[in-house]
């Protein structure tokens, strides 16, 4: 058996299955998913694994190295959150989640670092060879809140869109500052002295690194909407192109020193839009299923070796250090939001309130991105101190933030998701408030974010939309856009999330329908709604792929109503003079087969009998019409409105 020839696929494909069949468990658990969240299960399984290993080999098992977590893990984690970030409201909040990320993220980090060196200072020998610089070091790495974490922790609880966003939001760009902020402390460490110029040229270099990211994600963002153009010959491959760009930017950053999360956060967010357009629907689902799938795996994976890696034998103990720890980021991190906050509700129309604040403050999870960093440190005698401080950190932030913070949101009555389905009458209504307002603004000459909102989509429709869309997909109507946007989002909407177990009970339960009750409901339905299409939409599923769905529902032509103009113009065609008084053909009252009813209204300016005995017919007819051109010509003449019901082919 030549096992050493397939080891390293083989050993891959085991831990993917491993880690499926864990996830698949959870939710299968029953009432355990109210309880525990998916993460705090997965580094449960990982410990018990890791144990199983060490106990088996008498030797530490695998550890999660940081080159496996950053080139292969995080990539498609960051990109699922990008691609599928709603950026109305990350772009409405995107003043105070820079605010959180670049503010907060020094207020934490300077001041875990500082105060963990004022601890070691008084210490003693035990914690004497501990520099400012290691300090400083430790408190990047230690500030880094997880974007993973905090999602599948988030994910469950479905707070308001506020909340969630600035949460996430905040963890998503907190980590391009830790990470250029490691690098920067990293880079002093290696340097015999560090002067004001060094700090200086330090701040800046945390400046391009951001910045640098971001222009790397713009470039390949708009190539990857421009190759999507040309992909109609080729629609099997056009959502490869999402992958390899957004992997290739994130790579391309990474190899230039500057910030890859930046980078994929925003080559997904840019050519999303044109891509959806370009490409055909099922193309759409096969990018919305591969994306979701990857990143739900390399998440599963993280938690897993985090659990596995737990158990080392490089571990160090100090409960001054360990302790001051975790007091000090929770202390660091509470009072930062809440002066950060106090400051930004002056800016903002909608305040952050006190209990969101809480959240916020309580929600700072730790995970994968510290741990992976930590090991990176340049081996001097306290590194096994700092491993083992971050790994009882995360198991903290994990295991009882994660396990409580649910039971905190219900009992401070936090604000809740409304799960009310989007409709298009909802966005058309908000897209007149944002005209207004940007109206309004413009009047004033106050240049706010509606303002500028409004010159982008100027720009965006008059330049980037017929650079970069098919002109065969550039002539549909702005609302059939709007339609076909929230059919996605709806689509998409709560998959990640399975059935409450009381509800899946539920269904378990009920039997199903007779033959009898089924014809019966089929015959009420027949008479009383719109006509049934033979082609049923499927529901939704992740595990499943439905392609003829798409096709069947783009298929099919949508029917407005005809306005009060067309119909009276029709009817004048149709019917004649008579058309005018709303008259309507006997073969059209007589139409077989399903039908809709919609109230017509036709209006007619004639004068009518102020005799309140006499009924209001519904319709006029020729006799009526000769009485009242017999009418006193001083009886002022009115208007009349008259409903018809019409039955309209489907």
């Amino acid at each position: 058996m030549d096992y050493h020839h397939v080891q390293a696929p083989f050993e891959i494909v085991l831990w993917i299955m491993l880690a499926s069949l864990a996830k698949l468990g959870f939710h299968w658990s029953g009432r355990v998913p109210a309880v525990v969240p998916e993460s705090c299960l997965l580094i449960m399984v990982g410990l018990l694994v890791g144990g199983v290993i060490y106990g088996v080999r008498h030797s530490a098992p695998p550890t999660l190295s940081a080159d496996a977590f950053f080139l292969f893990l995080l990539p498609p984690i960051v990109l699922d959150a990008g691609y599928f970030l709603p950026g109305r409201l990350f772009f409405e909040n995107l003043g105070t989640i820079l605010w959180y990320a670049v503010l907060g993220t020094l207020w934490n980090v300077l001041g875990i670092g500082l105060s963990l060196y004022g601890v070691c200072l008084l210490a003693g020998s035990s914690l004497g060879d501990v520099t400012l610089l290691h300090c400083l070091l430790f408190g990047s790495l230690i500030a880094a809140v997880d974007p993973v974490a905090v999602l599948s922790v988030f994910q469950e609880m479905h707070v308001n869109e506020q909340l969630h966003i600035l949460v996430f939001g905040e963890s998503l760009l907190n980590d391009a500052v830790t990470v250029a902020l490691y690098k920067l402390f990293e880079s002093f460490l290696r340097l015999p002295s560090v002067s004001g110029a060094d700090v200086l040229l330090g701040g800046c270099r945390v400046v391009v690194v951001g910045l640098g990211g971001l222009c790397i994600g713009l470039f390949f963002g708009l190539l990857a909407a421009l190759t999507s153009r040309f992909a109609i010959r080729a629609q099997v491959i056009a959502a490869l192109f999402v992958f390899l760009y957004s992997y290739l930017s994130y790579l391309t950053s990474e190899m230039l020193h500057l910030s890859g999360i930046m980078a994929i956060v925003t080559c997904a967010v840019t050519m999303k839009q044109y891509v959806e357009a370009n490409v055909s629907e099922r193309s759409n689902t096969s990018i919305q299923y591969f994306l979701k799938m990857w990143s739900s795996v390399s998440e599963t994976l993280i938690f897993i070796f985090l659990g596995v890696s737990t158990i080392q034998d490089v571990h160090m103990w100090s409960w001054t250090f360990v302790c001051s720890t975790l007091l000090l980021c929770l202390v660091w991190r509470a009072t930062g939001v809440l002066l950060l906050t106090a400051v930004v509700n002056k800016l903002r129309r909608n305040a952050v309130t006190f209990r969101d604040q809480f959240i916020i403050a309580y929600g700072g999870l730790r995970g994968a991105i510290c741990f992976s960093l930590v090991f990176l440190i340049d081996d001097f005698p306290k590194k096994r101190l700092f491993i083992t401080t971050t790994i009882v950190l995360i198991l903290f932030t994990v295991f009882v933030q994660g396990m409580t913070i649910k039971p905190l949101v219900e009992l401070l009555e936090v604000k809740r998701k409304k799960r009310a389905l989007p409709t298009v009458s909802a966005e058309i209504h908000g897209r007149v408030i944002d005209h207004l307002v940007a109206g309004i603004e413009d009047v004033v000459g106050y240049w706010g974010q509606h303002y500028w909102k409004d010159k982008f989509e100027h720009f965006n429709r008059t330049y980037l939309r017929p650079f970069l869309i098919r002109k065969d997909r550039q002539g549909g109507s702005s609302i059939l856009r709007v339609y076909q946007e929230l059919e996605r989002r709806e689509q998409r909407g709560d998959e990640e999330a399975p059935p409450p177990p009381l509800l899946a009970e539920a269904r378990i339960q009920s039997r199903p329908l007779l033959p009898e009750e089924m014809d019966s409901i089929r015959q009420i339905l027949s008479r009383n709604l719109q006509n049934f299409h033979n082609k049923q939409t499927p529901a939704y599923s992740r595990h499943s792929l439905h392609q003829e769905a798409a096709a069947g529902r783009t298929g099919r032509p949508l029917h407005r109503h005809h306005s009060l103009g067309e119909r009276n113009t029709r009817d004048t065609s149709t019917h004649g003079p008579q058309g005018e008084f709303g008259q309507l053909s006997s073969s059209r009252r007589l139409r077989s087969g399903l039908s809709r009813s919609h109230t017509v209204c036709s209006m007619s300016l004639r004068p009518v009998h102020q005799d309140p005995e006499v009924p209001s017919q519904g319709g006029p007819t020729e006799s009526s019409g000769r009485e009242d051109e017999h009418e006193s010509v001083g009886r002022a003449p009115r208007k009349q409105i008259n409903f018809f019901l019409e039955n309209e082919k489907q």
